[in-house]
């Protein structure tokens, strides 16, 4: 059998149709006459048009999805900022869809569930052992949503009257957003620090950090791929004024550079989704990982560790501080479920890829960099990287000519990249895309 078919085969078919006989069997078991009894919609929002759909075949409606799908521009993306995709090794699809695993929701009864937990409670001490932090939860929605969280445990733990939290220019426009949403209603107000070629301006944060800081947060590697060289510096300045100082990053890059917990950071968060998932266009996996002075503080959910009444080894959740299983006000965060099955994928990949597997892919992700902004720097009108920093994964490349018309010419050659204003582009490259740099290099050529 084709992998192809034995991949649809596993799938199983998404329609299970009743008759209409089935139908009034299971009405009548319960003692309703039509299924809108099921459903208590109230009047003023119940939708009484046609949906003006027409029923349609299994066979039908897959040809019609087929036909749309594949209007789809065919690219090869060298786009990053925050969202980074890795090949995925097919031994993750076969593990981690087996139906233990996929139809699992949360693991309330530890009794059934010994095996998911464990999964995640080694996705926990995975990220223990990246961060250098001792608490991890078992996972977030994504790294924007990690960050609110860390901004509001500053709020709880700081014990001044400090709310400001000051966040790099930089920070991506869209993280930056979830994090005004999640400060919005609390004392917290969001505030930036100057960049002084692409990483911190040690001294610009150290006169703008005071008594009424909360929280300072820092990435490495930041939205433009730079490495930042002075993380101990920007750990400094926050102990001067009391504040926590927390670092964005993410595991592939945790597994090559400066461990957090060395350069004192309070809390680390980022994206965990570059290992296990490919790119998902808006799905994330967010980690979160504190000191245990904290532990009370973290948001979401733990698994721990103990031993059950036979003297074994046993998981169950634990210190599950959000709103659903305790009174409201005294939650740390209205998370209300986990990332529970990409934290498998992910910590299936770096299982899968060992520390010196993880090393060697981090490794690859600068030198890939490096050799294509040199190949890209060597075009008439280009610079490359702009910053004169390390890299990881990605870079910016100021260009003479629009930077928007540049990127037109390469998408009609069958590339995308990111635009960050008139005359600079972002390029990443990882190991799923880095056999097309040839061709990627060709095609700015010709654009310019």
């Amino acid at each position: 059998m084709s992998n192809h078919n034995r991949h649809e085969r596993a799938q199983g078919s998404p329609y299970a149709p009743h008759t209409p006989e089935d139908t009034d069997a299971m009405l009548d078991a319960i003692g309703l006459e039509s299924e809108a009894e099921l459903f208590d919609v109230p009047a003023e929002v119940r939708f009484e048009d046609e949906l003006g759909i027409d029923s349609r075949s299994e066979r039908e409606l897959r040809a019609e999805l087929s036909s749309t799908l594949a209007k789809n521009a065919d690219l090869t993306e060298f786009l990053g900022r925050d969202h980074h995709t890795h090949y995925v090794p097919s031994l993750i699809d076969e593990l981690s869809e087996r139906s233990e695993f996929l139809t699992s929701y949360t693991q309330y009864q530890p009794e059934i569930t010994q095996g998911f937990l464990q999964a995640l409670f080694e996705y926990q001490s995975l990220v223990v052992e990246l961060t250098g932090l001792p608490i991890a939860n078992c996972s977030m929605y994504d790294a924007a949503t990690a960050l609110g969280e860390a901004a509001r445990l500053a709020g709880r733990v700081r014990q001044a009257s400090g709310t400001r939290v000051l966040v790099p220019e930089i920070l991506h426009e869209n993280k930056r957003a979830v994090l005004e949403n999640y400060v919005g209603g609390t004392d917290l107000t969001v505030h930036t620090y100057p960049m002084a070629d692409g990483t911190v301006d040690v001294e610009a944060l150290a006169e703008a950090a005071d008594e009424e800081t909360a929280m300072i947060y820092a990435e490495n590697p930041t939205v433009h791929g730079t490495i930042e060289p002075r993380l101990a510096e920007v750990g400094d300045v926050a102990d001067d004024v009391e504040a926590l100082f927390c670092l964005g990053s993410d595991v592939v890059a945790l597994g090559l550079l400066t461990e957090p917990a060395s350069v004192g950071a309070d809390v680390v968060v980022g994206e965990a989704d570059a290992l296990g998932l490919p790119t998902a266009y808006g799905m994330g996996l967010g980690l979160f990982a504190t000191r245990e002075a904290f532990l009370r503080q973290v948001p979401g959910r733990l698994v721990g560790a103990g031993e059950d009444a036979a003297g074994k080894r046993a998981y169950t959740l634990t210190l599950q501080t959000r709103e659903q299983h305790i009174r409201k006000e005294r939650a740390t965060s209205n998370i209300c479920t986990n990332q529970a099955w990409v934290a498998l994928r992910t910590a299936m990949h770096l299982a899968w890829l060992g520390p010196d597997g993880l090393v060697d892919l981090a490794s690859q992700c600068v030198r890939e960099a490096q050799s294509l902004a040199e190949r890209l720097s060597e075009l008439r009108g280009v610079k490359a990287p702009v910053h004169d920093r390390h890299h990881f994964r990605e870079f910016l490349v100021r260009t003479d000519q629009p930077a928007s018309a540049i990127a037109n010419d390469l998408e009609a050659s069958g590339f995308a990249v990111h635009v960050v204003d008139d005359h600079r582009l972002q390029v990443c490259v990882t190991d799923v895309n880095a056999a097309a740099t040839d061709a990627l290099v060709a095609a700015f050529e010709e654009a310019l």
